[in-house]
């Protein structure tokens, strides 16, 4: 079981209601509990209707002892039917999750079901003294319905561990049937069910008198597990059991004898019987770890199917709450004729003590070890792998490996499968032909006559938007007003400005005089140390005196523009993430994967190019101009144009760069299609972003793969087998490190390969020298 839930209601009662209500929520391997506090309504009614629900229910029973061996006392009410028992059942399950629906008790609600995966098991106990409290039918909350994989349980506030006595150790359980008075119900079911129990001792004692019970549970074996079936009853807190037709006992006339039976290893009692609560209050008292008792009178048949159902699933292998949860919900199917059976079944816990599994009774442990491995050798191959990762997460976090780091994710990233141009993209390149061509010269690569005659020759064939990825921080020439017209009206087109630049432009660049705020996307790019671009920016916050005002860059703003004609607007989330469809654009911090240290400035994410060769289709100015294209690359399409000539000297290295010698440079305006087709392809495409682990998540993965590579170490007799399967370690680390990034995963390959040969070799060396 890896959490506990306990839920304390001992500040107050129904009548005035509970405060404060803590519940602490306690992980298998952090010896801290987390806790949470609230409060609780006053709640009379629930006290009324549950009165009310065992008047009926004895009532309705009384019906029954003919053909199930019940017995109850008279309780006045011979009018009633099973309507009025479903309507006071549907009244209480409605009180009671109004009333733990409640404002007051939201926020323990609400934090556990933060910390709560649908699919986690553990336990709930509720924690009061107040015997009501106990009696309630606290799984008809709507939290334990919800959770398929909890059972709840109740317990006394009073609780400690029990110091055992030694026990002779055996490879089954020991179960001690006390199979009491039976008149009027047939005991021997019961003897069956446990007969059929694999891996079980049981001792039958039938009617036995008080003396032989007594001897019998000061047995020097110990026993595990304490099982009655017969009559019995709770009055004022205190339980009797008959243990033969002429002889009823308490437990505190047994105590003696339980108190050393639970030293001795007793762990569970289960009580197949009617009314037993006062008993298992009895019991806990006594600290042992588990008792299972019916809250009121119990027809013979449903018994023995709850503990038929709960012994079958528990000796199979289920968990003790959810072998109890499993037999409760089967009782369901009973209720037609045995109305309110599922209600019956309660666990009483000893929160000081853990739950056991059938095996675990049997003395067989659920953990599996090394064979071959001592602990010794263990012991050093763990604290190596613990301080050799250590060392590298340190010396990593300084920023030491990062451009190895990198150069590694670098190489991985060109070895993925070309993915092939973008249909949706469409660059046109202004080439030196392109500028010498043209009769009218000015500071941009492109006239204003060309780049009028361009866009007048674009529009003809209706793309959904146009990014100029050429500075122009001057206006249009006085002559060229139907270009001046088109760069202010044209919603579609949009231009660049630089937010900041080289030390003689540190104020940066200006867009079009002529074009709106709205439609300007800022071209500055983030390198890394090596002038390679890994990172997209998305967003940033422009310095008052710099010339660029827009807050996004030129491809989130196309990709945006695109998208938008399908429907799918920008949204800002709450933590203020950018948002483009379901998608939402977390920016990265440090550390991210090799990324150790870096300037995280505005809204980054890594960039996730698409191919090594050509990431959209091509087409020269002049072969625009000239119609040598075909229209349909431009219909519905985002056009880019840009510069490609060495003169403008707008190149940039990617990762695919360094495969070439010398480095092959791209085009900016390529750059800018490749982080625009990142944004399309994410959005439309469910293409992944590129995703790393957790900081946590990267450490355990070092550590990881160095235990691995020490227990290797152990493991190999020679240095050539030692060799053998460290390469095939780094062999298989490489392969994990590759298939997770071609579905977006970035997990760092050289610290855990690193990590993994020097704890191999110390660990071997170790041996050695041992």
């Amino acid at each position: 079981m890896s959490k506990l839930i306990v839920i304390s209601l001992e500040k107050g009662n129904l009548n005035d209601g509970f405060f404060p209500v803590t519940a602490q929520l306690w992980e298998k391997n952090n010896s801290r509990p987390i806790k949470f506090i609230g409060s609780l309504p006053p709640a009379p009614k629930i006290a009324e209707l549950y009165k009310r629900f065992q008047l009926i229910y004895q009532a309705l029973h009384k019906r029954f002892v003919n053909r199930s061996g019940l017995e109850v006392d008279s309780t006045g009410l011979n009018n009633v039917s099973e309507v009025d028992f479903s309507e006071v059942q549907e009244q209480l399950y409605e009180e009671i999750n109004s009333w733990l629906n409640s404002d007051l008790f939201r926020p323990i609600d609400q934090k556990l079901r933060e910390k709560l995966a649908l699919d986690e098991e553990f336990q709930v106990i509720i924690e009061a003294s107040d015997y009501l409290l106990q009696r309630l039918p606290w799984h008809l909350w709507n939290f334990i319905e919800h959770y398929q994989l909890c059972e709840v349980a109740v317990s006394t506030p009073k609780y400690e561990r029990v110091i055992p006595l030694p026990k002779q150790k055996t490879n089954k359980v020991r179960i001690l049937a006390i199979l009491g008075n039976s008149k009027g119900i047939n005991i021997q079911q019961d003897r069956n069910i446990l007969e059929q129990l694999p891996n079980a001792s049981i001792v039958f004692l039938v009617e036995p008198s008080r003396q032989e019970l007594d001897k019998w549970l000061w047995d020097e074996q110990g026993w595990d597990i304490l099982f009655f079936a017969g009559h019995s009853q709770s009055q004022d807190d205190r339980g009797h059991i008959h243990i033969n037709k002429t002889s009823s006992l308490t437990i505190n006339e047994l105590k003696n004898a339980l108190i050393y039976a639970i030293s001795r290893g007793l762990k569970i009692a289960i009580f197949n019987s009617c009314d037993g609560l006062g008993l298992a209050r009895q019991l806990t008292d006594l600290q042992i770890n588990q008792v299972i008792v019916m809250r009121e009178e119990i027809p013979d048949f449903i018994a023995q199917e709850f503990v038929k159902h709960f012994l079958g699933a528990f000796s199979e292998g289920q968990s003790f709450y959810l072998a109890v949860r499993y037999a409760r919900s089967r009782l369901q199917g009973l209720e037609e004729e045995f109305p309110g059976a599922s209600w019956l079944p309660v666990i009483c816990q000893n929160i000081a003590e853990e739950t056991l599994t059938w095996q675990e009774l049997c003395g067989q442990s659920n953990t599996i070890g090394f064979p071959k491995l001592t602990a010794r050798n263990f012991k050093i191959a763990f604290l190596v792998s613990v301080l050799i990762t250590g060392l590298i997460t340190g010396v990593r976090s300084l920023g030491f490996m990062q451009q190895w780091e990198l150069s590694a994710f670098d190489s991985m990233m060109r070895m993925r499968p070309d993915e092939g141009a973008d249909e949706r993209l469409l660059v046109i390149t202004v080439t030196e032909a392109d500028i010498q061509a043209q009769k009218q010269r000015q500071k941009s690569s492109l006239s204003d006559s060309t780049l009028q005659e361009l866009l007048q020759k674009l529009s003809l064939y209706k793309p959904r938007a146009i990014g100029l990825d050429i500075y122009r921080d001057f206006p249009v020439g006085s002559q060229y007003s139907d270009l001046a017209n088109h760069l202010r009206t044209n919603n579609n087109f949009i231009a660049i400005c630089q937010v900041s630049g080289s030390k003689q432009q540190a104020v940066g660049i200006s867009p079009p005089p002529e074009i709106p705020p709205n439609r300007i996307g800022f071209s500055d790019v983030v390198f890394d140390s090596d002038l390679i671009i890994r990172r997209n920016l998305l967003s940033i916050t422009p310095e008052p005196q710099s010339n660029c005002k827009s807050p996004y860059s030129l491809n989130f703003q196309l990709a945006r523009q695109y998208l938008a004609k399908q429907g799918i607007q920008l949204h800002i989330t709450d933590e203020g993430y950018l948002q483009l469809g379901k998608i939402v654009f977390k920016p990265i911090d440090v550390p991210t994967g090799g990324y150790q240290q870096f300037d995280a400035k505005g809204h980054q994410i890594l960039l996730n190019y698409r191919s090594s060769r050509e990431v959209a289709k091509q087409v020269s100015v002049a072969q625009v101009l000239n119609a040598q294209f075909n229209p349909n690359w431009v219909k519905d399409k985002i056009v880019l144009i840009g510069v490609d000539s060495q003169g403008a000297k707008d190149y940039f290295l990617t990762p695919y760069s360094m495969a070439t010698t010398p480095y092959q440079e791209i085009p900016g305006v390529l750059l800018q299609a490749d982080m625009v087709s990142q944004i399309l392809s994410a959005v439309l495409d469910k293409r992944s972003l590129l995703w790393v682990l957790p900081a946590w998540g990267e450490i355990l993965g070092i550590c990881g793969t160095s235990l691995v590579a020490g227990i290797l170490a152990v493991y190999s007799r020679s240095l050539l087998k030692f060799a053998i399967l460290i390469s095939a370690e780094l062999l298989i680390l490489y392969s994990c490190c590759f298939i997770l990034l071609l579905y977006g995963g970035w997990m760092p390959f050289l610290p855990s390969a690193l990590g993994l040969v020097i704890t191999g070799i110390s660990v071997k060396n170790a041996k050695n020298y041992s």
